[in-house]
């Protein structure tokens, strides 16, 4: 019997590596993302490459009547939903919280904690009647540790890993797993997001350093959601080799080989 997984934030960065890698493992897929465009083309290169069955959603997390409908929609379309992947998230601006930027703020807040709490809210409720299903929030290890400068995005992020502790203990009669995934220093959009699109700001972040890469956290998800049904991996932080935490890391030239 064929498999569904919803990934959120599925048209680039994590979500996209994601959602390719279970349609590689014969997973069909639900993706949501603001870009049409994006979720059409991946839709058709999808299901021709892997000739998995893939539904696009296009709304913004942060838009709770837009995630509403769209899953509400969605659920007279499929009755089951296997794993669900809580990806949509950002940073924004890096400022000393005297001088932050309250627009970058919000958008923070609403999309990496209210968002994810949006599309839980619909999502759940089906797993509890499935007595069974699996969660994912994809978190940071700035939500571990703050660093400098980072405040709300940290605050988020540390939101994320209370929520998907609470998600564990609030859903765990109802056989229900939830895996809080915390990658480190990885390469994606993340960093051109957060300084406004300035990719030359965003490519010094990774000057001499050998990040993590959207495929190293979609193996890791796909690692978490294949063990035996009995097993539940609650928390799983990644790091590149010389990234320690959020706030320590060397350069590969500081390496000693």
């Amino acid at each position: 019997m064929k498999r569904n997984i919803f990934v959120t934030g599925a048209t680039s960065g994590f979500g996209k590596a994601i959602a390719r890698l279970f349609a590689a493992h014969q997973y069909d897929l639900i993706i949501s993302g603001r870009r049409e465009e994006r979720l059409q083309e991946l839709k058709a290169a999808w299901e021709q490459q892997y000739g998995v069955k893939v539904i696009t959603l296009c709304f913004d997390v942060r838009d709770r009547d837009a995630v509403d409908k769209a899953i509400g929609a969605l659920k007279q379309q499929v009755d089951k939903i296997d794993i669900l992947v809580n990806n949509a998230g950002l940073a924004a601006g890096m400022a000393p919280i005297d001088e932050g930027n309250v627009d970058h703020w919000e958008r923070m807040i609403d999309t990496n904690l209210k968002g994810l709490l949006y599309v839980t809210r619909q999502i759940a409720p089906m797993m509890r009647e499935q007595r069974c299903g699996h969660i994912f929030n994809i978190g940071s290890t700035a939500g571990k540790l703050a660093y400098r400068n980072g405040n709300v995005y940290c605050a988020t992020k540390f939101a994320v890993d209370a929520l998907s502790q609470s998600m564990r203990i609030d859903l765990l009669p109802y056989g229900i797993k939830v895996t809080a995934i915390n990658p480190g220093m990885a390469e994606t959009e993340f960093s051109v997001v957060r300084f406004d699109g300035d990719a030359e700001k965003a490519s010094k972040v990774y000057e001499d350093v050998r990040p993590l890469q959207a495929e190293d956290i979609a193996s890791a998800v796909f690692y978490c959601a294949s063990l035996p049904a009995h097993v539940c991996i609650n928390d799983l932080t990644m790091t590149c080799l010389t990234q320690a935490n959020a706030f320590y890391s060397i350069k590969e030239s500081e390496r000693l080989k």
